[in-house]
Parts: C-alpha cells; structure tokens; sequence
C-alpha cells in the first residue's frame, strides 16, 4: 500500500484529479472531483503548505494575468470538515493570492475528496515539483515526507524524478541557522552559496558578507577551503607541541628571547633542524622587530 501510493504520488497532481483541459470542461479524475465557483473568503490556505515565501512581484504580475485572462487552470481544494461550503486549498495557493489582488470575487475550486494524510502528501509533492519553490521551503516538504510519512531520501528521488545526493543536500540546508535559512528563502543567497555555507565555521558572518559584498559561490568555497586550511595547520601544531618533550634549555632560550625582542618567540625542534617563530599582535611591533634587526646589522657592519 505504501509503494502504490509513493508511485501515485510520483506522478504529481494529475493522480489525483486528472488533466485539467479548456475552461474546465471533462475534468474526470480518481476522486470525481469537480468545479464549482467560489467566494475567495470561502477557500482557506492549507497551514502545512510547505511553501511559505510568494514573491509579491510575481503575485502582481500573475494578478495581472488573471484581471486579463481569468483564471484558466482551478484551485483544487477539499472541503473543510464541519465548516459548510468551506474549502482548504491542495493546491493553487498562488492563484488564490493572485486572485484576491485582482480583485475577483469568486475562484474556480475543483472540489475533490481526500483524507489529511492525502492532502498533505499532494501539497507537498506539486509544491516540490515546481521550479520557482525556493531551496528552503523544498528541503521543508522533503523533511516533512521523511517525518510524517516515513519516506526515506531514495524514495522521495524516485517520486520526483532527482538523484538521491540531490535530495539529501536539500535537506542539509536545514542545518543552517535560521538568519541564514531567512535570507535562501528571500532570494538573497541562492542555492548553492547555502551549500557552501554549510562548509563555513561561522555560517551567519559568511553569510551576512556575501549579501554585503556580492561574493560568488566560488568565493565562499575558497573562504571554506581556506578555514579548513588553518584549521589543520593549527591541529598539526598542535600535535607537534604535544609530541616535543619538555626541555628546560628550550624554554629558557626562548624566555630570554622572547625578553629581548618584546615578543613572545617559540622554538620548535625538529631532530637537528628546527624553527624559530616569532609572533606580533600588531604592524607595530613588526615594524619595531624589523628596526631592531636593523639596528643589529648596522652596528656589525
């Protein structure tokens, strides 16, 4: 029962209602759905729609679409238990929103029966299937399938027609703090900074940068690449200082120095080879070091 339903599911909305043709006219689907026109106060949004964001600039120019042509494909919707002639939206949330900007005092609903596990399944899956769902909202309706419906990554791919990996990196994105998630679904990071940003030690600083400063995706790759960098160089060091016995010589040496210079100075051995580091806080006490240095060469000249 559960793989009939995922292989229904997988071929979107038209399972469930059937073609939608001309202005309405043979409409016939497993359900025996039907439409029927009405008052845009009548029809409610479905609260677990996994989309959330609708562009108003999109919604305007659909509004104007609709004031000139009307609306050619229905809303398709269930009725509302216990509320008389009140219907929950499946599918067509952006149309209805459209509509009430026009100004339209009815909408075509394509009424159909369908149980909340039903309903739900199809608000998700004809959400994720278009291409304008922004990457949070999609990895939402992906999380949700998992959740509630026990859909495994492979089984939501198989439904939808994407790989596997694609799946799984939507989901990923989720793990992202919630500013950063904000502004995917906005539009001001695309999909592919929010993946590079899970790379990032501090995904909220990255991700405020590069809205500030443009940076490209390959920007914010390199900016990974480089923390990873440093990160191993620091466990390296680290390992190095662990493996180095104590040595009294070393550390008084590097004491005296350290007392010289001004500096903190640290002497790593390395059998007969070795390396002397020394480390500044500010351009200042370089440029002092480098004038020290100086001072050294010109009196041995």
């Amino acid at each position: 029962m559960v793989e009939d339903t995922k292989s229904r599911l997988g071929r979107g909305l038209a399972a469930l209602i059937g073609e939608v043709e001309g202005e309405f006219e043979g409409i016939a689907g497993e359900t025996g759905g039907r439409v029927r026109k009405v008052p845009v106060g009548f029809v409610q949004p479905n609260p677990k729609n996994p989309r959330k964001h609708f562009d108003s600039d999109e919604l305007q120019q659909l509004a104007e679409s609709i004031r000139e042509r009307g609306i050619i494909q229905p809303i398709v919707a269930r009725a509302v238990a216990d509320v008389p002639d009140t219907f929950e939206i499946i599918a067509g949330e952006r149309r209805w929103r459209a509509a009430q900007i026009a100004g339209l005092e009815e909408v075509p609903v394509l009424v159909v029966e369908a149980d909340d596990k039903t309903a739900l399944e199809f608000a998700i899956i004809e959400n994720v299937q278009r291409t304008d769902l922004n990457p949070i909202d999609e990895a939402t309706g992906y999380r949700r399938l998992m959740e509630e419906f026990a859909y495994s990554h492979n089984d939501i791919a198989k439904a939808l027609g994407k790989s596997r990996v694609y799946v799984t990196n939507c989901v990923r994105l989720l793990n992202l703090p919630e500013s950063v998630r904000d502004m995917v679904s906005c539009g001001d990071l695309s999909a592919g900074h929010a993946r590079a940003l899970l790379a990032v030690e501090n995904p909220e600083a990255a991700a405020k940068r590069a809205v500030e400063q443009g940076l490209s995706v390959r920007d914010l790759e390199r900016l990974a690449q480089q923390k990873r960098k440093e990160v191993g160089e620091a466990a390296a060091e680290r390992h190095r200082r662990r493996g180095r016995e104590p040595d009294q010589d070393t550390e008084f040496l590097e004491s005296t120095l350290g007392r010289i210079l001004g500096l903190r100075v640290r002497i790593v051995h390395n059998g007969e080879r070795g390396e002397l580091r020394i480390h500044y806080e500010t351009l200042k006490q370089l440029e002092d070091l480098c004038k020290l240095l100086n001072e050294s060469d010109t009196k041995q000249s």
